[in-house]
């Protein structure tokens, strides 16, 4: 049992023996162990609330019932769909499985004006958008010192989410330890109810582009798995994401993964006053068509700071219509995601789930950067990477 985390919301204890909840398995759900019969006692009404949900799917239409999260998947990890994936087309061979239910904030964390609307809107951006006409804002010093801290707290929230990721891990866990890990930093994980987002952190595996839901599905010898984390702390939100290889991953996939990589490097190069903004998206698809991969065009970087999406906005493929020149003080996202077939995407019924058009496997790199009078910084860097060197190790889980 080790490495497996308590079930129990806020629960740092290790798992020392098999005690997994007995309802869990009788209905079919994956199973998920506690640290001791205390700790199950004590948050079971909490945990039930998943058994109650699996009943509600059973029960609620014979077309939702048990089929596997892929098409060869084993008993083991078969889910329950939800109504609408048992006719839809998929392109590839993922498939939905069952969501926990939403994880809670404490009501000492700030948190972003659309984590308390109703539908997830925020005001503030749909302002913004009136007001700004497109122009980046500048921060000040004091207002770069806190962004600094909530990039700071990003990266770290991700290197905690990338080295939990291995075979066999539920990205619903992933999306556990990214809730937790903000919490513990005092930070609002960014993508929880934004437009109605149901988890803290987005994990797109293999043909997702991006914006997968964390559910019940296990990673897979082979896959490859985005995560992509935002923190909200000190008034700012820090974007950045990285794409790992769980087991092992075939040679076009390691290709596909190092191209993203490559993509993003090439782009952040150029990054320095002066450059206009549609200049990245030549950078970036020179590099992937040079490899053998195609730029998606529906999905791009943007402006981040007290607003989680806000200008500029940089396409990342030849030819955009990217407006804007950069000057020191502009801080902003690259986010390019590669694709190994066609560069088209479609969107599961989820409102959600971006996945390529031809089932084939994407990619992405991002960081959230800050202009400067020579260059730029990379805010969400690791601590080890001044300078962005390919470097599987890593990645490889």
């Amino acid at each position: 049992m080790s490495g497996i985390s308590c079930a129990s919301p806020g629960c740092t204890n290790a798992v020392v023996s098999r005690l997994a909840c007995p309802k869990c398995m009788q209905l079919g759900l994956p199973p998920v162990y506690f640290c001791g019969q205390p700790c199950f006692k004590e948050n079971y009404n909490q945990h039930k609330a998943i058994h109650n949900l699996a009943k509600q799917i059973l029960g609620s239409n014979d077309d939702s019932m048990v089929t596997s999260c892929n098409e060869d998947a084993s008993d083991e990890v078969k889910q329950m769909l939800p109504t609408w994936a048992k006719y839809y087309e998929f392109t590839g061979t993922l498939r939905p499985c069952l969501q926990s239910p939403r994880r809670t904030i404490p009501d000492s964390i700030p948190r972003p004006d659309y984590a308390t609307h109703p539908n997830g809107v925020s005001l503030s951006e749909q302002m913004d958008k009136t007001t700004n006409q497109s122009i980046p804002v500048y921060k000040s010093p004091d207002e770069l010192d806190d962004l600094r801290y909530a990039c700071q707290m990003g990266r770290e929230v991700l290197d905690i989410a990338g080295n939990a990721v291995r075979v066999g891990i539920t990205t619903d866990e992933i999306d556990r330890i990214v809730h937790e890990a903000c919490i513990e930093r005092g930070c609002y994980p960014s993508p929880l109810n934004y437009y109605k987002f149901p988890k803290a952190v987005c994990t797109s595996v293999n043909e997702v582009i991006c914006h997968g839901i964390p559910d019940y599905r296990e990673l897979q010898d082979g896959d490859i798995v985005n995560v992509d984390v935002t923190t909200y702390v000190r008034g700012f939100h820090a974007d950045l994401n990285e794409t790992f290889l769980v087991g092992k991953v075939d040679a076009d996939g390691e290709r596909l993964v190092q191209t993203a990589f490559e993509c993003l490097k090439g782009a952040l190069d150029i990054v320095k006053p002066g450059t206009l903004y549609r200049d990245l998206g030549t950078v970036i698809q020179k590099i992937a068509t040079s490899n053998g991969c195609s730029v998606n065009r529906t999905y791009c970087g943007h402006g981040v700071g007290k607003l989680f999406h806000t200008a500029p906005n940089i396409p990342h493929y030849h030819k955009n219509k990217a407006k804007g020149i950069m000057h020191a003080g502009h801080v902003f996202t690259v986010e390019p995601m590669i694709n190994l077939g066609k560069q088209q995407d479609v969107t599961w019924k989820d409102d959600w789930t971006a996945v390529t058009v031809d089932g084939k496997r994407s990619a992405q790199f991002e960081h959230t950067v800050l202009v400067t009078p020579t260059g730029c910084e990379i805010l969400t860097a690791r601590k080890d990477e001044p300078v962005m060197t390919w470097n599987k190790e890593l990645l490889q889980r």
